[in-house]
């Protein structure tokens, strides 16, 4: 699960339909201002999010709106929506042709895998336990 912009550009996105839904229409334009993200790209973020069942979009003048409160959805979760699909589901990826002849190279993911999975395993459990309501309280 590579870490992209897309990431923090879904987590404001989420955070800007929250906030603002009950005082204005939350178009993929408005929160493009908001963002400084293209709204071609929010349209494709919104896209992974409602197929990942966070958000409801109504094209044209509807706008978005949660699909879950944001107490259930963690940062996890829109972490997980963003990378759905990706060929490169992993923080860490290696170099695809380490030497199996070299001492170092035919050594390297015996040195490393369990290290890295255990950064990754450490990374989401820490996004599990951030709520999209624990981020609204503190705006």
């Amino acid at each position: 699960m590579k870490i992209s912009v897309r990431f923090t550009a879904a987590v404001h996105t989420l955070l800007c339909i929250e906030y603002f839904e009950k005082s204005q229409r939350v178009t993929s334009d408005f929160i493009s201002g908001s963002t400084g993200v293209n709204a071609v790209i929010i349209r494709k973020i919104l896209l992974q999010l409602q197929k990942a069942g966070l958000v409801e979009t109504a094209a044209g003048i509807g706008g978005s709106h949660l699909a879950r409160s944001a107490d259930k959805i963690t940062l996890l979760d829109i972490y997980k929506a963003i990378n759905d699909g990706e060929e490169e589901r992993e923080v860490f990826n290696f170099h695809p042709n380490p030497n199996s002849e070299c001492p170092v190279g035919s050594k390297i993911h015996a040195l490393l895998d369990t290290p890295l999975e255990n950064a990754q395993k450490a990374m989401e459990a820490e996004m599990q336990k951030t709520s999209l309501a624990d981020l609204l309280g503190r705006i």
